[in-house]
C-alpha cells in the first residue's frame, strides 16, 4: 500500500494513535517501536479497542486486512503526515528556541483561536513523532496550525520542516541548552536557524524580535515582520508581566521578564492575523501556566515560584535575575542540577553557583552531582534529592518567597511535599 492509499483510509476519520490506552474509535494505530515496547505487539489489542487498521512493520503480525505492513512504521507515519500537510492549504507557524517554547506556542493558539480554528502542538511532543502527529490531528476544518520543533543536534529542525513544510516561523531565542548535543553555543545557532534556512529557501515569514541581535543576523534575506519595537512595550514584572499595546494594558498570568518576549511574539502574531486587541488582551490574561511551567503556589505562608520543567544555563539566569529583582524581602533559592550540558556541565554550573551567590539570597540550596563539585559559597549543597532530604535547613521556611528552578531530570517539584 502506498501512502496515497493509505491517506484514503486515514482521511476517513482524520484520527491516528499510538497508544492502545488511548485508542479512539475508527483511528488508525501506529505500531511504533522504542526502546522498551514493540508497538507491534499490541495490534489485536489495538483492533479491538477500536482501531479501523493497525500499520506494522513485522510480518508475523499482518493477521488480516486491517492490518497494513509497511517497511517502517515511524517512516510510514512520517510521509503520511507531510503528505497530509500537502493537502492543507493553511498556514504553518512553526517555531523552536533554547527557552520559552511551550509558553510562546500556547500563548499564539490562545490568541489565533479567538478567530480561526486553530491546531496546535498538545503539551511539547516536538520531535520525529510529535511534529507529524501535530499534522494528522489536523483536520479540513483547521484554518491554522502551530507547531512547535525541539532538538538537540544538528539537522533536527531541518528533518522537521521538511515534514511540516511551515510557511512562517519564529526562534524564541538562542540559548545555552543541548550543549553536549550541540557541541557548542554555536552548534545552538546553527541548529535553531535551521528554520530560518527552510523558511528563507521556501519564500516563507518569520517573525523576529528586534532586541536580539542573532535573530537579525541569521534570519538576513528573509521576509520578517518585527516586535518589541515599541509595539508591545514592557510595563512592569513583580511578579507578573504587564505590558502595553496600542495604548490597552495586558496584565498576564506569567512571572518574569524574561516571558516579555513570549508574550510580545504572541501579540505580534495576532496582530499580523488580524486578532483584535481586545482579544489580545483576553487571550493573554487568561492564559494560565501549567506542568511547573513558572507556577505561582501558596502554600501556608510560604509564596512559591515553581519553575521546574526545565532549566539550562540561560534560563536558569534569567529566572535568578528576575527572582532578584522581585521587591519580596525573604528570598529562598532552590536550584537542581542542568542536564544535557557535555563538557561545559562543570564551568557552566559553577557560573550559576557564582552568580546566585551574588545576589545574596536568604537562604540557598544546591541540589545535584554537578552543583556539588562547584565549591558553592553561602549554600546548602546536595549531592542528590535524597542527601538533601537529610538537612533541617529547609525546615521551619515561612513568610518567605521562593524559586525551584532544575532541569526535568531533577523532579524538583518533589520539593512542594516537603516545604
Amino acid at each position: 500500500m502506498n501512502i496515497a492509499q493509505l491517506y484514503q483510509l486515514y482521511s476517513q476519520t482524520y484520527l491516528v494513535d499510538t497508544d492502545t490506552r488511548k485508542i479512539r474509535k475508527g483511528t488508525i494505530f501506529f505500531a511504533l517501536k522504542g526502546d522498551n515496547f514493540n508497538g507491534n505487539e499490541f495490534t489485536e489489542e489495538a483492533l479491538k479497542s477500536g482501531a479501523n487498521y493497525v500499520v506494522i512493520d513485522e510480518e508475523k503480525y499482518k493477521t488480516n486486512s486491517k492490518t497494513i505492513l509497511v517497511k517502517n512504521v515511524l517512516e510510514t507515519l512520517q510521509k503520511l503526515a507531510n503528505f497530509h500537510r500537502k493537502q492543507l492549504a493553511i498556514p504553518i507557524i512553526s517555531l523552536t528556541g533554547s527557552n520559552g517554547k511551550t509558553t510562546t506556542k500556547e500563548l499564539i493558539n490562545a490568541v489565533l483561536s479567538k478567530k480561526y480554528a486553530t491546531v496546535a502542538t498538545a503539551g511539547n511532543l516536538n520531535n520525529h513523532i510529535g511534529v507529524p502527529l501535530t499534522l494528522l490531528s489536523m483536520t479540513p476544518k483547521t484554518e491554522i496550525g502551530i507547531v512547535e520543533m525541539g532538538a538537540n543536534h544538528l539537522k533536527e529542525i531541518e528533518f522537521l520542516c521538511k515534514i511540516a513544510e511551515p510557511t512562517y516561523g519564529l526562534i524564541t531565542n538562542f540559548g545555552k541548552a543541548h550543549l553536549e548535543g550541540f557541541g557548542s553555543f554555536e552548534g545552538v545557532i546553527k541548529g535553531k536557524s535551521e528554520l530560518y534556512d527552510f523558511i528563507r529557501l521556501n519564500k516563507g515569514t518569520v517573525f523576529i524580535n528586534t532586541d536580539d541581535d542573532l535573530q537579525e543576523k541569521q534570519s538576513a534575506g528573509i521576509n520578517t515582520i518585527e516586535f518589541n519595537n515599541g509595539i508591545v512595550k514592557f510595563m512592569d514584572a513583580n511578579p507578573f508581566v504587564k505590558v502595553q499595546f496600542k495604548n490597552i494594558l495586558i496584565e498576564s498570568k506569567l512571572i518574569g521578564k524574561y516571558n516579555y518576549n513570549n508574550i510580545a511574539v504572541a501579540v505580534a502574531v495576532g496582530n499580523y492575523f488580524d486578532i483584535s486587541k481586545t482579544d489580545i488582551k483576553i487571550a493573554i490574561e487568561n492564559y494560565i501556566p501549567t506542568n511547573n511551567r513558572s507556577q505561582i503556589i501558596q502554600k501556608g505562608s510560604n509564596k512559591i515560584i515553581l519553575d521546574a520543567y526545565n532549566a539550562n544555563p540561560t534560563s536558569m539566569q534569567a529566572a535568578l535575575e528576575n527572582f532578584s529583582q522581585l521587591k519580596d524581602e525573604n528570598k529562598i533559592v532552590f536550584l537542581g542540577d542542568m542536564f544535557e550540558l557535555g563538557k561545559d556541565s562543570e564551568a557552566e554550573h559553577k557560573k550559576i553557583a557564582n552568580l546566585v551567590a551574588s545576589y545574596h539570597f536568604s537562604k540557598v540550596f544546591l541540589i545535584g552531582k554537578a552543583f556539588s563539585t562547584t565549591g558553592a559559597k553561602n549554600a546548602f549543597v546536595s549531592e542528590s534529592y535524597e542527601s538533601f532530604k537529610n538537612l533541617t535547613n529547609y525546615s521551619n521556611i515561612n513568610n518567605a518567597t521562593i524559586l525551584i528552578k532544575g532541569s526535568r531530570g531533577m523532579a524538583l517539584e518533589r520539593l512542594l511535599d516537603l516545604l
